[in-house]
This record gives C-alpha cells, structure tokens and sequence, in this order.
C-alpha cells in the first residue's frame, strides 16, 4: 500500500499547472552522497559476482564494518520513523525515488500540464527477473508508487486496495523506460488511476488501481 505525501499545488481556473518535480531532489552531500555510494556498491556487486579476482573476503570486511558504524552512531528505529515522517511534502526514503535509500534507482517524477505525472528511469542488474529483463514484481513497485504520486498531483491521494497489472512484453534492463500515471476519476473515498511502463513508445505493463482515500497515522 502506498501513502503518499506529495502536497497539490494551488491550480487557478482557467490556468494550466506548471512543471513541478514530484519527487525529492539528490544532494550531492550528507546521506544522499553516501547512499549514492552503497548503490554503486549494489550494482557491482552483482556486476562482478564469483567470476572475479577481487578479494570478496576483504570486500566483505570492509562493508561490514561500515554498517557496524553506522548502527552504532543511529538512534533508534522509533527515533529514525519519528524523523522520517517530520514534516510536510515529498519524502526522501521511499523505495521508488527517495535518494535516502539505496535500493531506489531513484525514479524522479514531474506533473505535467494534462493531469499526468511521469518520469524516465534506467535500471540495472540489481532490478532484474527474466534474463536482461526487469523483474515483474519491481515493475508493479514502480506503477504503484507512480499511481500513488498521480493521486497526490490530482488532489485526492489514498492507500491502495487493488492494483491489476497486465504485462505486454518483457521490460528490458539498461534501457530508459517511461512511467507515467494519471487519475482518471473519483467517487467518495475511491480513487480510480491508471499507468504504464512505455520504452521507446512500446507498452510494457500497464497498470489500474483503485484506492481508498485513507492515510496510516505517522509515528510520532
């Protein structure tokens, strides 16, 4: 389920929206930087695997006492969910585009002037499924965070109570795949959006979603 936080902007009548980044901007310093790093650090990992004459022990080792010292200079997970959820306005953590987090491609998404969101995105091996494809259950990760984002740029955001996938074609690694979304009605508390995965112009996946107008209370 998704819970997105992303704030509408103000539409005028009459007016179109403007471009608006969606999603929270990479900083070049602090975490961002240093989670940038564990990302290069996934990826060659998995580029380099058994076939190498890197000493992988030693490799080992040396991650291992990197995450010794970081759990010893966190607070605690109360403390982290409390500062994760402070505020207003797009997140930094999620899985999709946070650049707090290393598992994130991330995926930087805008809102468009018809309604729609969208973003391109280039994932690697550590996203992969079918040989040289993306994996179906990273896929449906993307369009639910998408769709979610949608709801929020449209003005009526919720949490999702069923998504439906279908799969056009194998979606392939290390080319730039288009993910859009967009709100296309709204009764009460549900919400109706739809999305697709597009690269270079061929549908991959598309995705519908109906979602309940309803938010987790945050941590405090």
């Amino acid at each position: 389920m998704t819970d997105q936080t992303t704030q509408q902007p103000e539409v005028v009548p009459g007016e179109t929206r403007r471009l608006e980044v969606l999603t929270a901007k990479p900083n070049n310093e602090g975490v961002d930087s240093a989670v940038a790093a564990a990302r290069r650090v996934i990826e060659a990992l998995l580029h380099a695997g058994d076939r190498t004459s890197a000493e992988m022990g030693a490799i080992a080792s040396q991650l291992t006492a990197v995450a010794d010292h970081l759990v010893e200079q966190a607070g605690t997970v109360d403390e982290r969910l409390v500062d994760m959820w402070a505020g207003e306005g797009v997140t930094r953590h999620d899985p999709i585009t946070g650049p707090e987090n290393a598992i994130a491609p991330p995926l930087s998404l805008e809102g468009r002037d018809d309604g729609s969101i969208g973003g391109a995105v280039t994932l690697g091996l550590p996203y992969q499924g079918p040989p040289g494809h993306v994996h179906g259950g990273v896929s449906s990760l993307l369009l639910d965070h998408v769709l979610g984002v949608a709801n929020a740029w449209a003005g009526d955001s919720g949490m999702t109570k069923v998504l439906t996938l279908t799969y056009h074609r194998p979606t392939p690694l290390f080319r730039e795949l288009e993910i859009t979304g967009r709100q296309t009605r709204v009764e009460g508390r549900k919400i109706w959006t739809t999305g697709e995965i597009t690269v270079d112009g061929e549908l991959c996946v598309s995705a519908e979603g109906l979602f309940i107008n309803a938010q987790v209370a945050r941590p405090r």
